[in-house]
């Protein structure tokens, strides 16, 4: 039986400012479940704008965009809400509450599939509790648990940031220049995190790079953007780094004549 892609854009187009910044020009991939697939780009060549429309926050103008069998034109409120409980975001800028404890930020990560408020650890049950520091011991931060997560260095946020992404327990994962702020070694060392976690669970992901030798060590797919159209689609083994660095220096030139 032929497994449905977790991803489907068919011809999706966004325009902003009443259609006069058109952000994403008749884009259509598949993303088949389990894949990892790196968009590469220009900043605002439309790759978070894309990732934006994987979990609704935005809608298409046109076309259609399925997610994980789900129509997100016409999907709204409960099974919108249900659909995201099914989709990790990792941001550049971590987005963790930095007051408190690491676990509590990963414990978060799990308040989609349950009822009511939650105030502190001791609120949630003794299962998630043991399963928010499974998570930490796995992106190496045991020791740091219970330490306030504005204490910590830039790369143990973003690894908590991981844990707290696992503790939903989703389907797909978008990262949206996970490592952007993060220095060379730092941002290796997140990424393999990231990816082998990922690859460990079957999960599929959407993540926007703009380190090519990243994107091409752990994709199994690249897409490139430019102006918002698709123009690089490849397996990621044998592409090579001049091929995908094209993606970038064709948009250069074209600024620099003006096309």
């Amino acid at each position: 039986m032929t497994v449905p892609p977790a991803v489907r854009l068919r011809g999706v187009r966004k325009e902003f400012d009443g259609g006069r910044v058109v952000a994403l020009d008749g884009v259509s991939l598949d993303v088949a479940q389990g894949e990892l697939l790196v968009l590469i780009g220009l900043s605002g060549s439309g790759k978070s704008t894309l990732l934006r429309h994987l979990n609704g926050l935005v809608r298409p103008t046109a076309g259609t965009a399925e997610v994980l069998g789900v129509d997100l034109a016409g999907a709204g409120g409960q099974r919108l809400r249900r659909l995201r409980r099914d989709v990790g975001f990792i941001f550049q800028q971590f987005n963790l509450v930095g007051r408190l404890t690491c676990i509590e930020n990963v414990l978060s990560g799990a308040l989609g599939r349950l009822w009511g408020p939650r105030y502190g650890p001791a609120s949630y049950a003794k299962a998630l509790r043991r399963e928010a520091l499974d998570h930490l011991d796995r992106v190496e931060l045991g020791a740091q648990a219970w330490q306030r997560a504005d204490t910590l260095s830039g790369g143990q946020q973003q690894r908590a940031a991981i844990a707290r992404t696992l503790m939903q327990r989703p389907r797909l994962v978008l990262a949206d220049e996970p490592v952007a702020s993060l220095d060379p070694q730092t941002s290796e060392q997140v990424m393999d995190l990231l990816f082998t976690v990922c690859a460990e669970e079957g999960l599929t992901v959407v993540c926007s790079l703009h380190q090519l030798d990243l994107a091409l060590g752990y994709a199994h797919r690249i897409v490139g953007l430019r102006k918002g159209r698709q123009v690089l689609d490849e397996n990621a083994k044998g592409l090579t780094s001049a091929q995908a660095m094209a993606v970038y220096q064709r948009a250069t030139a074209e600024q620099a004549v003006g096309v």
